[in-house]
């Protein structure tokens, strides 16, 4: 039987992801929000069940900081900490976007 993992929002990945798709409603169509939010919902459905199998962020790698992991579902990343039996979603971003500022920002910091 496989392990289930609880996945948790933090509040800042709840915002991104908020952000994003009101973005995406806004700018493109509500439609392509819809599925910006179905792709994120099956990211968090995988981390239920595997969450080892994301990647270290390159940006953390090139430190030395192991203890994140990301999935994407490009352009967008989803960056998380296993901590237990809990998978903590702690950001979502346009990985097209210039990441080192705000990974120290909001992991780091």
């Amino acid at each position: 039987m496989t392990r289930r993992y609880s996945v948790r929002l933090t509040r800042g990945a709840r915002a991104d992801l908020g952000d994003i798709a009101s973005y995406l409603a806004r700018e493109a169509s509500p439609a392509i929000a819809a599925g910006f939010l179905d792709d994120m919902r099956e990211l968090v459905q995988g981390l239920q069940a595997f969450p080892e199998g994301g990647a270290v962020p390159k940006e953390l790698e090139g430190l030395g900081i192991q203890k994140f992991r990301q999935v994407d579902k490009r352009p967008y990343r989803l960056i998380y900490r296993v901590n237990d039996d809990t998978v903590f979603v702690l950001l979502i971003a346009d990985g097209r976007r210039d990441m080192n500022p705000l990974l120290q920002r909001r992991l780091l910091g």
